[in-house]
């Protein structure tokens, strides 16, 4: 899943997309997490503090 083109025109589902670790939402790509997209687990700060714990705890 690499950079999208640069002819983006507002077409959102021509965007890479991956699921939130912590809730399983949808997260499209965004230009501020160009430079670390592979490193990017969360969607947004209440799902990166409420990180999905292991079974068992």
């Amino acid at each position: 899943m690499g950079e999208p083109k640069q002819s983006f025109r507002g077409n959102k589902s021509a965007l890479p997309s991956k699921p939130c670790l912590a809730c399983g939402r949808p997260m499209a790509w965004r230009k501020a997490w160009a430079k670390n997209w592979d490193e990017v687990k969360y969607c947004s700060q209440r799902c990166r503090s409420n990180k999905a714990k292991p079974p068992g705890q």
